[in-house]
C-alpha cells in the first residue's frame, strides 16, 4: 500500500470539504458533518495512499447533499475525471421516488457497475454511520429511529446488504469484516 501523503492538493480537498458541508451537521448529534466526511477518509487511508481515492472519500455526499454549492463540473475541473467519476458512482439517483428504491438502486450498482474503489468509499462510509448509529443509540435508546426515514427494521437490512455486496466485490477487506461486526450489534438491539 501507498502511504498517504498530505500534499497541497489533500489539503486543498480537505478545506473545500469542510466549506461545502459548513452548515450540515450529523442526524440528531450536532457533530459537524465534516468529522465523518474526515473520518471515511481516515479509513480509506488505512487501505491506499491514492490521493484520487482519498479526495473522493471527503466528497463522497457532496454531489447528493450540496450540488448547488459544488457541482459536478466544479469538481471536475478542480480535481479531474477520477475523483468526479468515483463520487458519481458514490451518489444515490435522486430521481427515485421512495427510500426503498433509492437504497435497492444503489446495492445495485455497487455489485454490478461501480469500480472497486468505490466500494472501498463506500464500505467505510457505511461502517462510519453505523459506528455513529451504534454510538447513538447507546445514549439514546430506541428513540434514535425516529431521526430516519426507515426503521430499525429496514436500516439492519441495509447494512447487511452492504455487508453482503462489499464481500462479494472486495473479498476479504478488513473494513467489511469491521462492517460486518457492527451490523451484528445492530441486529441485537
Amino acid at each position: 500500500m501507498d502511504t498517504p501523503t498530505l500534499t497541497r492538493r489533500l489539503m486543498r480537498a480537505m478545506n473545500d470539504a469542510a466549506v461545502h458541508h459548513r452548515d450540515h451537521v450529523r442526524k440528531g448529534s450536532g457533530i459537524p458533518y465534516v468529522a465523518h466526511l474526515y473520518a471515511v477518509m481516515h479509513l480509506v487511508a488505512q487501505h491506499t495512499g491514492d490521493e484520487d481515492i482519498l479526495i473522493a472519500a471527503l466528497f463522497h455526499d457532496t454531489l447528493e447533499d450540496v450540488p448547488e454549492a459544488y457541482s459536478a463540473a466544479e469538481m471536475r475541473a478542480d480535481y479531474g475525471d477520477r475523483v468526479t467519476d468515483l463520487v458519481l458512482h458514490l451518489s444515490k439517483d435522486d430521481s427515485l421516488s421512495g427510500w426503498q428504491e433509492r437504497a435497492d438502486a444503489y446495492l445495485a450498482h455497487l455489485e454490478h457497475h461501480a469500480p472497486p474503489e468505490a466500494v472501498l468509499i463506500s464500505c467505510a462510509d457505511k461502517l462510519h454511520n453505523l459506528m455513529s448509529i451504534l454510538d447513538d443509540h447507546a445514549a439514546q435508546g430506541e428513540t434514535l429511529w425516529g431521526r430516519f426515514n426507515s426503521g430499525k427494521e429496514r436500516q439492519q437490512w441495509w447494512y447487511g446488504e452492504m455487508h453482503r455486496v462489499v464481500g462479494k466485490r472486495l473479498p476479504g477487506l478488513p473494513l467489511n469484516e469491521e462492517l460486518a461486526g457492527q451490523v451484528e450489534r445492530l441486529r441485537r438491539l
